[in-house]
């Protein structure tokens, strides 16, 4: 116990830094994935992309964000293990949190979209299997989430390539593809509101206590989906015809598309924010509610407002100072996006998310919506595709798990050897 008493303040001013340090990592590559699609479609700007993510992502995380997150919940680390000596475990959160945003800011500076959870959950296995024990490891959780590289992409992908060619064969293949447009754009606009809502209610509602069951979304959420319908057809009637020529039919219903990514960035970023902030905070809630209690480990660790702002301002910050990199990667490197194209990788992977959380599978929002782009560029056939650069995303994932853990054991070996043990 003589560590945290003597250094717990330090300790936790650290965490708190390497905490905001990952959160910011988690808005330059994660949200910036999130806004990608939408930028790269054109639907709009970066510094729209920005302001959309400042709003919306902070009200997620900071609204919804979880009133009980830690990454020991989720079972990567038995806690029994730990609780003779509480400062591992603290060291260990700290050198996951810097680990994975190192490995973060690195992906990020070359443009490589990679899985934040991913990064997390990486270091929390190195660090508990060399640090504490491999028994410490639950492996079947990490096997889960290994085959989810393979599940959550395919499915992504599926999805966008049948809802891309939805849209060409309902819009743009038919005699009139403006009025075939404003004709199905509507039915669109009701899947974009109901898909999202179920993406916030299922995985981000339970975190402000509205722990709705499955069935209780599916209503809501059709509501939702109804106002939100009548909204966008609202927007769609001011969109008018600028010629009948075909480029400047086409022009126009992109415009119309347009209008479904506008709804899709707002309320993806909103789910995103109040999902996803848990990877860079939850380790710094554990490491808090340890440090508080004087060095009792417990499976839950309650979130105090201050660290759910914490997270929320990081998101923010990395995005608006470095997120252009992977956005420029996901919505123009991989294959050229319209908005008709985008929306359909947007949709796809929040499909994605819906049905993986009514399965309770662990998926990955960055794997699941390069999966949708993939679906959308194979449905114009193989050479729409930048192959180099989708090889290299590839293996950038496979590299996640072993980099994270690899820095964390050593800055956990750093850390135990400045501040000791007992």
């Amino acid at each position: 116990m003589g560590v945290l008493e003597d250094y717990g303040s330090t300790l936790l001013i650290l965490t708190i830094c390497f905490g905001f340090f990952m959160a910011w990592g988690v808005g330059a590559n994660d949200v910036a994935n999130a806004m990608g699609t939408s930028v790269g479609a054109k639907a709009i700007t970066i510094k729209q992309a920005i302001l959309i993510a400042m709003v919306f992502e902070f009200a997620g995380a900071y609204l919804a964000g979880g009133e009980v997150t830690s990454t020991i919940r989720k079972g990567i680390v038995d806690p029994e293990l730990l609780s003779g000596e509480p400062e591992l475990l603290v060291y260990g959160m700290m050198a996951a949190l810097l680990a994975a945003g190192t490995w973060l800011l690195i992906a990020t500076t070359f443009g490589w979209p990679v899985s934040t959870t991913h990064s997390i959950v990486g270091a929390i296995v190195g660090f508990a299997s060399v640090g504490i024990s491999v028994e410490a490891v639950n492996w079947l959780k990490v096997g889960n989430i290994a085959a989810s590289w393979v599940v959550s992409p395919v499915l992504a992908g599926t999805v966008s390539f049948f809802l891309y060619m939805s849209v060409r064969r309902l819009v743009f293949d038919t005699a009139d593809p403006f009025v075939s447009a404003k004709r199905v754009i509507p039915f669109y606009i009701f899947m974009v509101g109901f898909v999202i809502s179920m993406v916030t209610m299922v995985k981000g509602l339970k975190h402000v206590g509205l722990d709705l069951t499955f069935q209780q979304s599916l209503i809501y959420s059709t509501f939702v989906a109804g106002f939100v319908c009548i909204s966008g057809i609202a927007a769609l009637t001011r969109i008018k015809r600028v010629s009948a020529a075909e480029g400047q039919d086409v022009k126009s219903i992109e415009r119309l598309f347009g209008v479904l990514m506008l709804f899709t960035a707002c309320a993806m970023a909103f789910a995103h924010g109040s999902n996803d902030v848990a990877n860079a905070i939850g380790p710094l809630a554990a490491v808090n509610s340890i440090i508080e209690s004087g060095g009792d480990v417990v499976q839950k660790a309650v979130m105090p407002s201050w660290i759910l702002f914490l997270g929320g301002a990081g998101i923010v910050a990395g995005l608006a100072l470095y997120g252009y990199r992977v956005m420029r990667t996901i919505g123009t490197q991989i294959t050229e996006l319209t908005p008709s194209s985008g929306f359909a990788a947007e949709l796809a992977a929040a499909t994605t998310v819906v049905l993986a959380s009514a399965y309770s599978l662990p998926i990955s929002t960055t794997h699941t919506l390069v999966g949708g782009v993939l679906g959308v560029g194979l449905a114009k056939g193989l050479h729409a595709l930048n192959l180099r650069v989708v090889g290299t995303i590839f293996l950038s994932w496979l590299v996640t798990l072993p980099a994270g853990a690899i820095l964390a054991i050593i800055f956990f070996y750093v850390f135990k050897a400045i501040f000791g043990t007992g």
